[in-house]
């Protein structure tokens, strides 16, 4: 009996599911032929399909929407997009349109907000969420973007120094700035350490607020926010937390009326396995009826509920595709594949904090699999990937080397952070050039569109930026 590869996933999951195909033997990616854009642009590449950001922010919208009516929840929901996620200007294009609000982390952010502004994507009114430590020039930019009429500006506090610098700059602003304080959380066990360096702790809170934000009238303190790196998961640790910022959030209310926000900092997870299984539904209801019932027992106006997803919103639509150079059988049980860049500088993640993403062939799907490692093709140990979320193994279809085509193998959901990590466009490990990147889009008729935003890097721009003459003397 001949064990294909398309048998194991059809035994191991629900396929073909959202996002995924078959189609003649070759994989598709949200409808898009993998083939066909192999054919075309050659391996390795990455691609955006643009169309998935406002898929999963509308989704988001619309399901804690439901869940406001379902509890007739008197506040809003405000979706903010992190910038620092990905800063394409495609992609923060693209969830624009879907009015979402934006959350920034440094200076050069605000120059990006003013850009868009410039363009015509964005107007004063929307809403940004100003996190991150305050340098005094991202404080200069915060304070020209206050100038400038955005009115909706708020200042997340990430230290009690902070607000020291902040009121050097309340004299030469006529209006009230608009702040928010981050709470300091207690960090998963396992980690390095037992409460995160970012926010205020949450027992100095209310004494600071008393001390120096009530008596200055040019400050209005608007936001509780706190940050769970892990995302907003259904377990112990995230509702335990959660119940502490709601309890600070309370207990700010009854003292400070111009409270109007809760931030729930952390994103949404997104899949990373076949197998993966999350009911949004739950988690927002859940989380918009323990907000509900606080602020009736305490008897105070419901918040406007703020969510910030970076990696929610544009994760799910980068993909980046390889082939299998060459496969090595080091010994009696490892098999490896090497593949056409470096795993290192294409998926940081995954060797800096172990990541998994989704792992699959684009090709030979009625082959027979076999267990096997993949490796990039720089000389540094790490540039592996040998393991999934679900099993812990990696099994691909089997290939001969004297076979036409080559094996192609894709890594899914990979747009958010690795082009901000990698450093896209700058210097790579070994020197190994970043792959071409695909844009796709649709257009009014429905029809995908495909445009190389930019293609891979060459040896004159690496050694450009490294001080290098380049080109014939």
């Amino acid at each position: 009996m001949k064990n294909t590869y398309f048998d194991l996933i059809d035994q191991s999951y629900y396929f073909p599911q959202e996002g995924f195909d078959l189609k003649d033997g070759y994989l598709s990616f949200h409808g898009i032929s993998l083939k066909y854009l192999v054919e075309k642009y050659k391996t390795p590449f990455k691609l955006l399909y643009l169309p998935r950001i406002g898929e999963q922010i509308k989704r988001a919208k619309n399901l804690f929407n439901r869940a406001i009516k379902k509890h007739r929840y008197q506040g809003k929901y405000n979706y903010c997009y992190c910038t620092k996620c990905c800063h394409f200007s495609h992609v923060v294009k693209a969830a624009l349109e879907e009015g979402v609000h934006l959350e920034t982390s440094s200076a050069f952010d605000i120059d990006l907000i003013f850009k868009l502004l410039s363009e015509g994507k964005l107007d004063k009114n929307i809403i940004l969420v100003h996190n991150g430590y305050k340098t005094r020039d991202y404080l200069e930019k915060i304070i020209k973007l206050n100038k400038a009429g955005f009115k909706n500006s708020i200042m997340v506090l990430d230290s009690k120094t902070e607000i020291a610098r902040i009121k050097e700059y309340t004299d030469s602003y006529d209006g009230v700035l608009k702040i928010g304080i981050r709470m300091a959380i207690d960090e998963e066990p396992q980690s390095a350490y037992y409460t995160s360096r970012l926010g205020i702790r949450a027992s100095e809170i209310i004494d600071f607020y008393h001390t120096e934000i009530k008596p200055d009238k040019s400050l209005s303190l608007k936001m509780v926010h706190f940050f769970i790196d892990s995302g907003i998961k259904d377990n112990m640790y995230y509702w335990g937390e959660f119940q502490k910022a709601l309890k600070l959030f309370v207990e700010l209310k009854q003292v400070c009326p111009d409270i109007k926000a809760l931030n729930l900092g952390g994103g949404f997870p997104i899949r990373n396995n076949l197998g993966f299984e999350y009911d949004y539904e739950y988690i927002i209801n859940e989380i918009v009826g323990n907000i509900k019932t606080a602020c009736t027992e305490a008897d105070i106006t419901e918040p406007d509920i703020f969510t910030e997803f970076g990696k929610y919103t544009v994760g799910e639509s980068g993909a980046i595709i390889f082939s299998v150079l060459e496969q090595k059988q080091q010994n009696d049980t490892e098999t490896w594949y090497m593949v056409d860049n470096s795993l290192m500088n294409t998926i940081p993640d995954a060797w800096s904090i172990f990541e998994k993403f989704i792992l699959l062939p684009v090709n030979k799907w009625n082959n027979e699999y076999v267990r096997a490692n993949i490796g990039g093709i720089s000389c540094d140990h790490s540039d592996y990937y040998n393991s999934e979320d679900m099993n812990q193994q990696v099994f691909l279809p089997k290939y001969e080397s004297t076979d036409k085509e080559p094996l192609y193998v894709g890594f899914f959901h990979t747009g958010a952070y690795q082009d901000s990590i990698s450093g896209y466009g700058g210097i790579k490990h070994c020197l190994i050039p970043a792959p071409k990147l695909i844009i796709i889009d649709r257009d009014e008729t429905g029809n995908f569109v495909d445009t190389v935003y930019r293609n891979e890097q060459t040896v004159d721009e690496m050694l450009s930026i490294l001080g290098y003459a380049t080109g014939e003397e």
